[in-house]
């Protein structure tokens, strides 16, 4: 039946806006809507051939007004209508969308618009729900200058006219209510720009994703997880604590036969069980936020608040969370907040305009990476970055958030040309809106999420990195110590014949080891992009080449700061690191590398039972030198616990054993050879103290006692008092 009549609410302008998919307020012709004693009903719905609506016990057929609109009287009634539509091939039964109220209230939109919403996810996104006693989906996005949008998906044949969205008043936030829509469902948001583009967007808020290159968002809900109880992360993510991080890219740890990437449960089975076995305290994950391309290592992500689909959904995720705690393990993400990639279903552009990112490219713009940066000085950016942060901390329980490219937001110049960039306010490089939002990105994760703690990677000497937002500082709780890293892996690539004359590489970073909480991290950036796998680093021949790693992790262990190691790292495999493959674990058929596996294992549970190796890792009185001898390539090193204890390190960075070595020590009595790199249990020599040495009255190095050791080539002794 075909109707020309056009209902009073309804206006000719009205009825060409709908058609074209330009109505910006659709509530107010779609639906039943009263006029006088009389009620008219609108619909727009694409190849239906018919249209009933039943309203209560009374149900009426709608004529087609004009080719998708259906038009026409109603009773006056109470009842929401339930829609009936045929097609040529199916016959549909729903409850009409333009029937429902807004689900966000007026709270939701003044704290959006004031950028304070701690909680965004729950606001914004794609939630399940039951809303006025009807089963479906909420969707919600921030687009303040579009001039339309609608959301599109596998529910509506992807066509921006049947579900255009409710604009929320001057707030930019955009919603709609669609009974039906159930977990899986596939969608996207289809923006009408103000230049009059149709843009195709994934969800910034969603919660999950199509597997790449498919880039429609998918309705997830992420309700009811059923956590077992969380451990007491306070304990364990301390400064105090013992810290050993085991850095992991979860697509190519180990690969299945088919060359296929475990899965999140295999994980939690797999790699939970291995990181345990070798005494890792925490695993570190390579960010997992969804990402369009394999070889960004998800450093460029579209989806913050999706878990990469890769290695399956959200709950998967939440089981390899909940494992690694069972194990006793924390869980640290990698996490990108300096910038995103220009993909188009992405961020970049999102209305049509520069929402997320500065529209200026010397603010917005990143040379190097030819990504976009955000605008950390908008308020709705920052609390979309501020909630995500909050977001895994809380929904997926990770006790640490590491967060990457730290120095990129902190410098308006980076890595920029003199004429490439824009001063701040007072004519300097400093960008006091990123520091402003890092500072409350800190004090909002340590208030919410109480025994979690966030880390910088922050390459330069900007100071209190690692000090309290109310003490003048940034906020994060650890640094990672890159000066440490480069200054040290120069010197064990030096042959050993010239390491006299660059002693100081080795001792220098001790006089900024406490201006930061640090962490010392040989990490995946160290062994990609033609750098060479760690113990391709060393030189010599192979027995030294694996000699010389084992005296550097010795070293590692034995210095002060938390200690990171990325994956493969732990048992040398030669080849550097390929994100496409799995970790060479035929490797392990040698036995220089099981013997320096089983270094690593030893170091990491020595390191965790002898509190003068880790409870002052950030104080300086946790450390005192004992011996420098830049012409014999030696050094020696106290550590000491906050309960008294104390440890003695000693390095040969030569292929010449040292008998004879003197060494004062803190205390009288025999000092037990607790680890030595040289043992041929690890592929050394098996050259020694014969487990331990007593110390004798001889003052030495200003102390009244001291040891006479022999400290084997290219090795590392750790001593305690027994």
């Amino acid at each position: 039946m075909l109707s020309r009549t056009l209902p009073p609410h309804l206006s000719d302008a009205d009825v060409n806006r709908l058609l074209i998919a330009r109505h910006d307020d659709p509530f107010a012709v779609l639906g039943a809507h009263k006029h006088g004693r009389k009620s008219h009903f609108v619909a727009i719905l694409p190849e239906a051939t018919t249209l009933t609506a039943k309203f209560g016990r009374k149900t009426v057929e709608i004529p087609r007004f004009d080719g998708p609109i259906f038009a026409g009287p109603v009773p006056t009634s109470k009842f929401a209508p339930v829609l009936t539509a045929t097609y040529e091939d199916r016959e549909d039964t729903f409850r009409d969308p333009y029937s429902f109220g807004p689900v966000l209230g007026d709270t939701d939109i003044h704290l959006i618009g004031e950028g304070t919403h701690r909680k965004l996810w729950h606001a914004l996104g794609a939630h399940v729900m039951t809303h006025e006693d009807t089963q479906g989906t909420h969707f919600a996005v921030w687009a303040p200058n579009a001039a339309r949008v609608s959301v599109i998906g596998s529910f509506n044949n992807w066509d921006g006219r049947v579900h255009t969205m409710r604009r929320m008043g001057g707030s930019g936030v955009w919603e709609i209510f669609v009974p039906g829509v159930a977990p899986g469902a596939l969608y996207k948001f289809e923006i009408a720009t103000p230049d009059g583009r149709v843009l195709m967007k994934s969800d910034p808020m969603g919660f999950g994703s199509q597997h790449p290159p498919k880039t429609a968002s998918v309705v997830r809900d992420i309700t009811g997880y059923d956590w077992p109880d969380t451990p007491d992360r306070a304990a364990a993510n301390s400064r105090e604590a013992p810290m050993s991080i085991y850095e992991v890219h979860l697509p190519s740890w180990r690969r299945k036969p088919d060359g296929s990437s475990l899965s999140y449960k295999e994980l939690a089975t797999d790699l939970v069980a291995y990181a345990t076995e070798m005494g890792f305290t925490h695993l570190e994950f390579l960010p997992i936020s969804e990402y369009p391309f394999d070889g960004s290592w998800g450093y460029q992500p579209v989806g913050l608040y999706a878990p990469t689909i890769r290695m399956g959904e959200p709950d998967d995720f939440r089981d390899l969370v909940a494992a690694a705690h069972a194990a006793g393990l924390g869980v640290i993400l990698d996490w990108v907040p300096g910038h995103f990639p220009t993909d188009p279903h992405g961020l970049w552009e999102f209305d049509g305009t520069h929402l997320y990112e500065h529209s200026d490219p010397r603010e917005g713009f990143h040379q190097d990476w030819n990504t976009a940066i955000f605008n950390y000085g908008r308020t709705e950016v920052r609390n979309y970055l501020t909630a995500n942060a909050l977001y895994w901390l809380e929904e997926y329980k990770v006790d640490g958030l590491r967060v990457d490219a730290v120095a990129s937001m902190l410098y308006r110049d980076y890595s920029r040309d003199h004429d490439q960039w824009i001063p701040n306010k007072d004519g300097g490089r400093e960008n006091y809106e990123a520091i402003d939002f890092l500072k409350e990105m800190n004090t909002l994760a340590y208030a919410t999420a109480p025994g979690t703690f966030t880390a910088a990677e922050e390459s330069t000497a900007f100071p209190g990195v690692s000090t309290p937002v109310d003490a003048g500082g940034l906020g994060f709780g650890f640094k990672w110590n890159m000066g440490w890293m480069n200054d040290t892996l120069r010197y064990m690539e030096k042959d050993p014949i010239h390491r006299s004359h660059d002693h100081h590489l080795m001792t220098f970073p001790i006089d900024w080891s406490f201006t930061e909480n640090f962490i010392l991290p040989i990490s995946h950036d160290e062994v990609v992009h033609g750098k060479g796998s760690m113990i391709d680093k060393m030189p010599g021949n192979e027995w030294e080449k694996f000699a010389n790693l084992r005296a550097y992790y010795g070293y590692m262990w034995g210095h002060p700061g938390k200690k990171l190691l990325f994956m493969g790292c732990e048992f040398g495999q030669w080849e550097e690191w390929n994100h496409d493959a799995s970790l060479d674990w035929d490797a392990l058929k040698g036995p220089l590398q099981r013997g320096t596996q089983q270094l690593v294992r030893d170091l990491n549970h020595l390191y965790r039972t002898t509190p003068a190796l880790y409870s002052q890792d950030c104080e300086a009185a946790g450390f005192e030198w004992l011996e420098n001898d830049p012409a014999q390539s030696i050094t020696a090193f106290a550590r000491y616990g906050s309960d008294g204890s104390a440890c003695i390190v000693a390095c040969n960075f030569t292929p010449v054993e040292r008998p004879g070595v003197r060494l004062p020590v803190p205390a009288p009595g025999r000092w037990v050879e607790a680890l030595n790199t040289d043992a041929e249990i690890y592929g050394g020599g098996n050259r020694g103290n014969l487990g331990g040495v007593w110390s004798q009255d001889l003052p030495h190095g200003g102390k009244a006692h001291s040891i006479d050791v022999t400290l084997p080539p290219l090795s590392t002794l750790i001593f305690k008092l027994d």
